[in-house]
């Protein structure tokens, strides 16, 4: 019997989401939640570039309550903590790369009840918190003794991204460094990242300081540059570095830094993403290190990733694969160390 499963949004990652629903040989999308008002009674296919799916877009929040389903994969641009506690309550699990990574010592007592309430599991994955944060430096550090530091990084060209309104109004790209610097993105961020820092933390075992130590840094453009946004003008800002780390004892232990760059040239500072171009890595520095780089989560072009960019088709394709897991799980809130280990599925031509 296939999980019946609920798209909650069709941004970048729920439409990503959806062709993966579609693709999985055990799910199957029963419904779908969309915001504009010009998307509903739609159908879902049709809105996401697909053969018709027989499946019409709604924004009755109602009625999805109601509705028969196993999981709702839950992708909005900023999630409701009542909303999802809702969902949970109504008996529907939730996959979301939103956030409830690793909870940890933080209050969800809220969504606990409601899980407890619908019989249900909430679960937080995704890519950047999500996966190269968490999941595979601890798959990593099994190969190394005595660790003293791990290190998560991302290196993104930003141009590749298509919601320019996110870059512009919520990452500010394109303001002056005076604006940046006031950007709420070091604590949103940092929410995520945070819970990523802490089970890694908590698995392996360092005994952490109390408070998180964050860091935002800017470059400017130096000359016009051309992007989604428009043209970014000198003395704008055009690259972002943002850096969490735990330490103990004041010595950093755990980093993860994130590289959002609107290209190589015309920055001051002159900011680059080294010879290796756009990647994720994730390094265990123990005896021995190790230093893993992931290819292939970026768009080969502008053009290409503002069409179908893989490193947020990977977004959705790790909440994807973890839907048939996260419902045969207990309820509550369960992260990787609670699950068996995640996997993807043979393409249809190749499966049993």
């Amino acid at each position: 019997m296939s999980v019946k499963v609920i798209q909650w949004a069709t941004g970048g990652v729920g439409r990503a989401a959806i062709e993966g629903i579609v693709a999985h040989p055990e799910l199957e999308l029963v419904g779908c939640w969309v915001h504009s008002e010009d998307k509903v009674g739609r159908d879902v296919g049709e809105l996401c570039g697909m053969e018709p799916l027989g499946v019409k877009a709604t924004n009755d929040v109602d009625a999805l309550m109601k509705m028969s389903a196993d999981c709702v994969m839950y992708s909005p641009i900023m999630g409701n903590t009542e909303e999802v506690a809702r969902i949970l309550a109504s008996g529907k699990n939730v996959v979301t790369p939103l956030n409830w990574f690793y909870p940890g010592k933080r209050d969800v007592s809220a969504l606990e009840k409601s899980c407890l309430a619908g019989n249900s599991t909430l679960h937080g994955t995704g890519i950047h918190p999500g996966g190269i944060t968490e999941r595979f430096p601890l798959m990593i550090s099994a190969l190394s003794s005595v660790i003293t530091h791990v290190r998560a990084e991302e290196f993104s060209d930003i141009r590749t991204y298509n919601a320019p309104a996110v870059i512009s109004d919520i990452m500010l790209f394109g303001k002056t460094p005076e604006e940046a610097a006031a950007s709420p993105m070091v604590g949103f961020l940092g929410q995520g990242f945070g819970q990523s820092m802490d089970m890694v933390a908590a698995e392996m075992g360092f005994d952490v300081d109390s408070k998180m130590i964050s860091a935002h840094d800017v470059a400017v453009a130096t000359a016009p540059i051309d992007s989604p946004i428009g043209v970014i003008q000198p003395g704008l800002v055009a690259a972002q570095r943002f850096t969490w780390q735990h330490t103990v004892r004041g010595e950093p232990v755990i980093t993860v830094r994130v590289n959002w760059f609107m290209g190589e040239e015309n920055l001051e500072p002159a900011w680059n993403f080294g010879p290796q171009g756009e990647r994720f890595e994730v390094e265990v520095t123990g005896d021995p290190s190790s230093l893993v780089s992931f290819h292939g989560l970026h768009p080969e072009s502008i053009a290409a990733g503002l069409i179908r960019n893989p490193g947020v088709v990977a977004t959705a394709n790790h909440c994807v694969s973890a839907i048939p897991y996260v419902c045969r799980a207990g309820s509550g809130i369960k992260t990787y160390l609670d699950l068996p280990l995640v996997a993807g599925r043979a393409a249809p031509a190749l499966s049993l």
